[in-house]
């Protein structure tokens, strides 16, 4: 079996770099992911995917990373689940194996 992705997109928003409760580093983005063809209406439509970064990869996006930044995610897909009030949630996710960032680097205010 093999489960790989490798996804090239712009960040969302701002990395915000947080503790679980045993102290491991993580961090969530969203990668905007435009499709290479054009709908019914001939407009390009955008895919948003999640993606959860741990440890050093988490801190250093974190630092280095900010909103309209283009990333490139090596990783695999997860799946889990979470219980709301009413009823039971499914999520997909890509867990970042490895990150590239592809932006220019940015020049110090």
């Amino acid at each position: 079996m093999l489960n790989q992705i490798v996804i090239v997109g712009r960040l969302v928003r701002d990395p915000e770099l947080r503790q679980t409760e045993g102290g491991k580093k993580v961090t969530n983005i969203t990668l905007a992911v435009p499709r290479s063809y054009k709908n019914s209406n001939g407009e390009y439509e955008t895919d948003f995917i999640d993606c959860v970064l741990w440890t050093g990869i988490a801190e250093n996006t974190t630092e280095y990373c900010k909103r309209g930044d283009i990333l490139g995610v090596k990783g695999r897909v997860q799946s889990r689940t979470y219980e709301t009030e009413d009823k039971k949630r499914y999520i997909s996710e890509v867990v970042a194996e490895k990150v590239s960032f592809l932006s220019p680097a940015h020049k110090s205010e």
